[in-house]
């Protein structure tokens, strides 16, 4: 039995998955780090919310912790080896955190970026099966990707590669986490769609994004609400032209919250898109991530 952990900007979500990637079981908890400015209680909350959830998965389907035969987790930023690094929205430069876990479950520990790990579960699972080349985006808290051409995974030497979020789509724009300016990441996240949003139509700032995502749907066809869509989308499909003229892949899929829209935000993308590509006949699927949030947890007991 396989345990597949998923550490997101704001979340941490853990499951129990099976040889064939069916997820048996699952738990999650919101990470809030806005008021904790020392990094090694960040690291200790890291490892008490990913300990609490796992006791919670063994005790409730009957297993012990000798019946874990790996963990795989996946994780923001720049992984390498048995650490994490660069997670910039949670203020961490580096933690070996698998050498934490595999002394506290003496299992094998492997770490890869989010953004591969989901696109590795949609690839073999999910929405991308049928495709050789293909680019999975995950657009949540930040901008999570991966790339596949004839079927492989690309994957750099050095680092992992392929941070679509952080590649600068206006010089004078927007501060991003990173320290540069106007990153894709800061025009195309879900968290700051929801913020603007927020702004925007004068809700409370403790408006939950299920709420949000309600009134957009319900007031799509409103001139204020339109336009804003707009110039959203308007903004994500530069970053997205830049990633289909250089790649040319067959298909695109959208994970993480922007995959809950996609039914109002994909048509609009795809006459955007129409406009900025450079090779006009190249034709490009944009398609719906299949195992939604669940992906990162699965791909993660893959690598």
């Amino acid at each position: 039995m396989k345990i597949g952990i998923d550490i997101g900007g704001s979340h941490i979500a853990s499951g129990l998955v099976d040889k064939n990637g069916k997820l048996i079981s699952k738990e999650s908890r919101d990470i809030n780090i806005s008021k904790i400015n020392d990094e090694k209680r960040v690291e200790s909350l890291i490892i008490e919310i990913i300990d609490n959830e796992i006791n919670i998965l063994l005790e409730k389907n009957d297993f012990t912790r000798g019946d874990i035969s790996k963990i795989g987790i996946a994780v923001p930023g720049s992984p390498k080896d048995t650490k994490i690094r660069n997670l910039v929205n949670l203020h961490i430069k580096e933690f070996d955190l698998g050498n934490k876990l595999k002394e506290k479950y003496n299992v094998n520990v492997k770490i890869k970026n989010d953004g591969k790990c989901a696109g590795i579960a949609e690839k073999k699972y999910g929405s991308l099966k049928k495709y050789s080349d293909c680019v999975f985006l995950c657009i949540g808290t930040g901008v999570g990707s991966s790339v596949f051409l004839d079927d492989e995974l690309l994957e750099p030497k050095q680092n992992p590669g392929f941070e679509f979020g952080h590649m600068v789509i206006d010089k004078e724009g927007r501060k991003c986490n990173c320290g540069k300016n106007g990153c894709f990441e800061t025009y195309a996240s879900m968290k700051r769609f929801k913020a603007e949003a927020i702004s925007a139509f004068d809700m409370s700032i403790e408006t939950e994004a299920e709420e949000v995502q309600k009134y957009i749907r319900e007031n799509i066809n409103k001139k204020n609400v339109k336009d804003f869509v707009d110039e959203y989308l308007t903004n994500v499909s530069i970053g997205l032209s830049n990633i289909i003229n250089i790649f040319e892949p067959q298909a695109i899929s959208f994970g993480g919250s922007f995959s809950y829209y996609c039914d109002i935000f994909l048509p609009i993308l795809k006459e955007k898109i129409e406009k900025l590509k450079f090779n006009k006949d190249t034709k490009v699927d944009l398609i719906t991530a299949k195992l939604k949030n669940d992906a990162g947890i699965i791909g993660a007991t893959e690598i």
